[in-house]
């Protein structure tokens, strides 16, 4: 939501917002757009009355503005709705849909396109580095979106990603995901075929080619199709991956002839298929390869994304954006890749609300085991998910810990950072797993922040410490800002414009 609100700030509408409580990063980055937002919700806050207010799918009955829109009759709508009206009608629709790697996909497409002179407009859930914005509205045909199949309103339960008549569709994969909306696979798989439904006769559908529940959306496509992976009859196959500790290099044939050699600093197999996923679109909208090789090389990621929050003393911490089982294994298999030989931690909190049922409860378990040493905080607002749905953290831990891996259930980041700082160690990887911003509430935790029982261990890796113990102390360190991201509700208003958010 704070990215439209920035879009119709930017079309010249005066928009304002509410939220529960506000904080940097987003209180910042929405002050930088000149975008007042009150706290906490109250009727107040909607006199006088708004032209529009955009509810997003995070306001349900009950919120208090909510209420009072419905009581004044006032104008609303979703936010998937303005967005087409506003922005989408009458362009050339890129849409990036999948339950994994949209964000990552959506921005790799739009910095190819950046770069290859056709100056796109988009609209992504998170914040490509090259950009240092989640959206752009210029003067180009092309607008690439994220394409998001939670629901889109409390009066609109369908995808919002059917609201945007594609032309073009990234398919990433299909799994069961957002298990609070969601009753099952076929629901999911519905929703997916939907949108490749939507794609007209003269449009392009590009699909991964390693998920049975993407073929069946395949299958029904009416447009072009063309898949991409490592199989040998698809149309843009990969070989010859190479990881290395900076870069990651991968060769793709196009239609079984040789067409490009690429390279990129982002880790992991999954951006191999993000990124060639970006570069058959690309191809496909007439850019050439050369173009296209540079670009991918010129692509520095997205925050939250395995984005290296801090190295101090040998030991890296990262944030990464985590909501599935699935996304949670390769994240991991990637940092094995990146960092060979090293102790890897992950620190997960199960927020999304997938990874808060026991849906995936033996999933959750064997994806993490690819990490040395695991933590789970608590399972976020627990009591919202029935006792029988809800994952029960020490049934995970015990699995991990019989197979070896060592887990362990701490409840808070307060204990999160005071338990596991003093154990790190020259030469640790700490991946921080969570859909919010964990990391942020972290900015505490330095590796050395420790305890003065361990100070002589700590003045053996970091003698420029003084001598003399104190009761806490941090070895030095920078903890770099964190990026702005959608937090669950927000309520946006203006005197042209109002919402509320996702």
């Amino acid at each position: 939501m704070a990215s439209l609100a920035g879009m119709l700030r930017q079309r010249g509408h005066r928009v304002t917002g509410s939220d529960t409580a506000a904080y940097p990063p987003m209180s910042d980055f929405l002050a930088s757009l000149g975008i007042p937002v009150a706290q906490p919700f109250s009727e107040k806050n909607l006199q006088p009355h708004p032209d529009l207010v955009i509810v997003g799918n995070a306001i349900s009955r009950g919120n208090v503005e909510l209420e009072y829109v419905l009581d004044q009759r006032l104008a609303m709508q979703s936010m998937a709705q303005i967005v087409y009206d506003e922005f989408l009608a009458g362009r050339e629709r890129l849409v990036v849909a999948g339950t994994h790697g949209k964000t990552t996909t959506s921005s790799l497409l739009a910095w190819l396109f950046t770069e290859g002179q056709r100056a796109p407009s988009f609209l992504i859930g998170g914040i490509p580095e090259n950009f240092g914005s989640s959206f752009a509205l210029c003067d180009g045909r092309e607008f690439i979106i994220e394409g998001d199949e939670y629901d889109t309103a409390f009066f609109d339960k369908g995808p919002k990603f059917l609201h945007y008549f594609p032309d073009a569709v990234i398919l990433t994969s299909v799994e069961f995901d957002h298990a609070d909306i969601y009753k099952n696979l076929d629901e999911v798989k519905t929703a997916f075929n939907r949108l490749v439904n939507l794609i007209p006769r003269g449009g392009l559908l590009i699909a991964w080619d390693g998920d049975v529940n993407v073929d069946e959306c395949v299958n029904r496509a009416l447009c072009r199709a063309e898949r991409y992976g490592f199989r040998e009859n698809s149309a843009w196959r990969i070989s010859a991956v190479e990881y290395g500790r900076d870069v990651t290099r991968w060769r793709v044939a196009r239609h079984d002839t040789p067409w490009g050699e690429f390279e990129s600093s982002l880790a992991g197999e999954y951006n191999v298929l993000n990124a060639t996923a970006a570069a058959a679109v690309a191809a496909n909208y007439g850019m050439p390869v050369e173009t296209i090789a540079r670009a991918l090389r010129s692509f520095r990621g997205v925050k939250r994304r395995l984005e290296v929050k801090a190295e101090v003393h040998g030991i890296t911490i990262l944030d990464d954006f985590a909501h599935h089982p699935t996304a949670i294994a390769g994240t991991l298999k990637a940092l094995r890749t990146r960092y060979p030989g090293r102790r890897l931690w992950a620190v997960l909190e199960p927020r999304s609300n997938t990874l808060r049922r026991k849906v995936f409860e033996n999933e959750l378990a064997a994806s993490l085991e690819l990490a040395d040493q695991v933590v789970l905080a608590g399972v976020f607002k627990s009591n919202a998910v029935p006792e029988a749905e809800r994952l029960e953290i020490k049934t995970v831990t015990a699995k991990l810990n019989s197979q070896g891996t060592s887990a362990r259930h701490l409840a808070d980041t307060d204990a999160i950072v005071a338990t596991i700082a003093p154990e790190l160690r020259e030469g640790d990887v700490v991946a921080i797993l969570s859909t919010a911003d964990l990391a942020a509430s972290m900015k505490s935790f330095r590796p050395g922040f420790v305890r003065c029982t361990r100070y002589r261990r700590l003045r053996e890796i970091s003698p420029e410490l003084p001598a003399t113990p104190v009761p806490r102390c941090a070895l030095p360190g920078r903890w770099n800002s964190v990026a702005p991201r959608k937090r669950a509700g927000q309520l946006w208003r203006s005197r042209e414009v109002s919402a509320a958010s996702n």
